[in-house]
């Protein structure tokens, strides 16, 4: 299923997040506790440790869990280096409020590097390999914790980790095929889907990619053609109008030169929030992982 939204007004999805009980600026997440969660990746003979920060819903009872999945510059603050950024403490306090469990990992720090953003595509230091097995590592280690609902466990990524959601829910990797981490849904957030493509799409999940239409970093149209040419279950797919890569923030959009990927090499890419993409995103994302955790 491939929808275009159109957009409304700033104060009508200002009032459409207020009604969610959001704020259109950044959520207040309780500190998480700071974990080391095993990778399937291994340095000399030994599993890679993933820096990663565990926010516990105030729940009773097992219930589901989320893995977030970083995209190219990693899941910390550029203004105080070691903190989480604006966006995973606000999903974190997103989808701990629905009684959801969060699980952020960084697949960076652990391999030297702080940024792949600037790196040419075929010359990263982090392959999609590598955060493939971070991925994998990262759902079973949800689904061993006792407060966890093994069967309800998520992967959600953005960008570069929006391609890493893809790659550890293709079926076509033996290593997926062979993992007993087997989540029951998957989102990603404008990720770049040609390597997936290429390699055709055989799902573990039901899968929900929430995309820019203007997007010229990771165009949409692969990702649309993905899910058109993939087995069932078929890929969602919501794509809004006019909206840009990482649409689902709040910084203006600027265009950044430092970048040599894109749909136009050498000409940089443009970045920014779109107000009724954030809020209407938001929105779908709930609806999905309720659908698919059977949860209100």
């Amino acid at each position: 299923m491939i929808a275009t939204f159109l957009h409304r007004s700033r104060s009508s999805w200002g009032a459409v997040l207020m009604g969610l009980g959001l704020s259109v600026g950044a959520l207040a997440a309780a500190e998480p506790e700071r974990v080391e969660v095993p990778s399937l990746d291994q340095a000399q003979g030994e599993p890679i440790r993933q820096p990663s920060f565990w926010f516990r819903a105030p729940v009773a009872g097992p219930a589901p869990a989320i893995v977030l999945l970083h995209g190219c510059g990693g899941p910390y603050s550029d203004a105080y280096p070691g903190r989480l950024s604006v966006r995973m403490r606000e999903y974190a306090a997103l989808l701990n409020g629905q009684g959801w469990h969060v699980l952020v990992t960084d697949s960076l720090s652990p391999r030297g590097e702080r940024e792949l953003c600037t790196q040419r595509i075929g010359t990263r230091k982090v392959t999609q390999t590598q955060r493939r097995r971070d991925a994998l590592g990262a759902m079973q280690w949800l689904a061993s914790r006792a407060e966890v609902d093994a069967q309800r466990v998520g992967v959600l990524g953005w960008s570069h980790g929006g391609s890493n959601v893809l790659a550890a829910t293709n079926s076509v990797h033996p290593e997926v095929a062979a993992s007993t981490a087997r989540p029951a849904f998957a989102v990603a957030f404008y990720p770049g889907c040609d390597e997936e493509l290429r390699r055709g799409y055989r799902p573990t999940a039901p899968l929900l990619m929430l995309l820019g239409d203007a997007d010229d970093w990771t165009p949409p149209g692969p990702c649309k053609a993905l899910a058109q040419q993939s087995t069932e279950p078929k890929p969602q797919v919501e794509a809004y109008a006019g909206a840009y890569h990482g649409f689902d923030g709040t910084a203006p959009v600027r265009l950044r030169t430092d970048v040599p990927n894109g749909a136009h090499p050498g000409q940089g890419v443009h970045l920014g929030g779109d107000p009724a993409a954030r809020a209407a995103s938001r929105m779908r994302l709930l609806e999905f992982i309720r659908q698919a955790t059977g949860t209100r």
